[in-house]
């Protein structure tokens, strides 16, 4: 039977969302705050990266990070303030930084992101969208031979228990392959499953898509929380605007989310991870590969007629400035590495976006513990575009009460309730 489905947030995780849930039949709106793919689903370098399937809370991640923060512009940095939920983040992180968290929560991320790297095969092809997909493979650039023969344990480890290949490139074979690198790095792992795309042009012509399907798309729209009766969510509310009213909701409201968390029934373990990018013409001898530096974790993305380099990685919050200092770092680590030049007055947009991170790597996918016909689906970090399409039909294929494609207990936002919260909700959706 079809449904009215509100889906707060308008990032490529609500729009995926809206392309599933609509191809069931259901009638949709996307309510978002700003303007659809505005935020990280903007601004991202357009990775399609399986092979990121390790969290950030892996063995040694903390030492680290303590030493990038005691570097000048360190890519890592961390804005010290009063915050409870951060310090609690922060702790649960530290408490997962070992080799059986990591591993298992790899093994739960490798079904969501193998089925997302095939769902967008399926997807660009059924719908016809151009948005310069191209798969050539994701390379990793060390400088220091000792961080790249360093990662050859874990370059066996993901090949050998998750199938991600990546082929080890000493610097002549890297430099014949990549020549728009410059001379004197130590090599490279070339994982060559992962693709690249255009983002922007990507949801451009989702967005034509799910409105020619009858999809509505509010812009400029706040979500203020969700009015319910009981366990059940009546409406949508919007700051100044009247209510959104609905049959089903899905929060894909991404580093937004613990905003309404009071309404959803738990603390919403989310914490905004600062990223930037800067998106020029492309320079002549612009490199044929996406390519992440290692040490200093800057990415660079070519992208057709654009050329995009972002990275780094801030907890200060929502602060919503571009400082100077950061947007040099990206482009000092790109002239260090790249034969080409990266010209000032080249560049047609800086931005910044707010990841959403969760402690354990993991997106929160399922009912909202408060609510029989509400949803999750926020907390992607740094694979919202890699997951969206499996988590746009994991969302249908839970709200349709149907098997889902991928196992979904791992994503459940019940999880982070206590054992006597998580029996008590799930007896309630039970009897309901």
């Amino acid at each position: 039977m079809s449904e009215h489905i509100c889906i707060v947030g308008g990032g490529v995780v609500g729009a995926m969302a809206a392309y599933h849930l609509s191809a069931d039949g259901n009638d949709v709106t996307i309510v978002e705050r700003d303007r659809f793919a505005a935020a990280c689903s903007h601004g991202n370098c357009g990775i399609i990266c399986p092979s990121h399937l390790l969290p950030l809370a892996q063995p040694g991640a903390v030492r680290e990070a303590l030493r990038s923060m005691l570097r000048p512009n360190a890519p890592f940095a961390i804005k010290p303030r009063a915050s409870k939920a951060m310090l609690q983040w922060f702790w649960r992180f530290l408490r997962s930084c070992n080799e059986r968290d990591m591993l298992r929560t790899a093994e739960e991320l490798l079904s969501l992101l193998t089925h997302s790297r095939e769902l967008y095969g399926r997807l660009l092809a059924d719908e016809g969208i151009e948005c310069e997909w191209t798969e050539r493979g994701l390379l990793m650039v060390y400088d220091h031979r000792k961080g790249f023969d360093g990662f050859a344990p874990t370059a066996a480890m993901l090949r050998e228990r998750f199938g991600m290949a990546a082929e080890r490139l000493d610097e002549g074979a890297l430099l014949a392959l990549e020549p728009a690198l410059k001379p004197g790095v130590a090599g490279a792992w070339h994982f060559v499953g992962d693709a690249h795309l255009r983002p922007d042009l990507l949801l451009a012509a989702l967005r034509e898509r799910l409105v020619a399907r009858g999809v509505r798309i509010v812009e400029g729209a706040a979500a203020a929380g969700i009015t319910a009766e009981g366990r059940r969510a009546r409406a949508l509310r919007i700051e100044g605007q009247p209510d959104v009213e609905a049959d089903q909701f899905v929060v894909a409201m991404g580093a937004w989310t613990p905003f309404i968390e009071r309404d959803l029934g738990l603390h919403v373990p989310i914490q905004p991870g600062k990223g930037y990018s800067i998106t020029s013409s492309t320079p002549e001898r612009a490199p044929r590969h996406p390519i992440i530096f290692e040490e200093s974790h800057v990415a660079v993305t070519p992208m057709g007629g654009a050329f995009r380099i972002g990275s780094t990685m801030e907890f200060v919050g929502y602060d919503a400035s571009i400082p100077r200092r950061r947007l040099d770092l990206l482009t000092d680590a790109a002239r260090a590495h790249l034969d080409c030049r990266i010209e000032d007055d080249a560049v047609r947009e800086t931005w910044f976006g707010w990841r959403p991170m969760v402690w354990d790597g993991k997106p929160l996918i399922g009912r909202a513990p408060a609510l029989d016909n509400g949803w999750l689906a926020a907390g992607h970090g740094m694979l919202g575009l890699s997951m969206a399409p499996g988590t746009g039909q994991l969302v249908a294929d839970l709200v349709a009460g149907r098997e889902p494609a991928v196992p979904a207990a791992a994503f459940a936002p019940e999880r982070f309730l206590s054992r006597r919260r998580r029996a008590a909700a799930r007896a309630a959706v039970t009897t309901g």
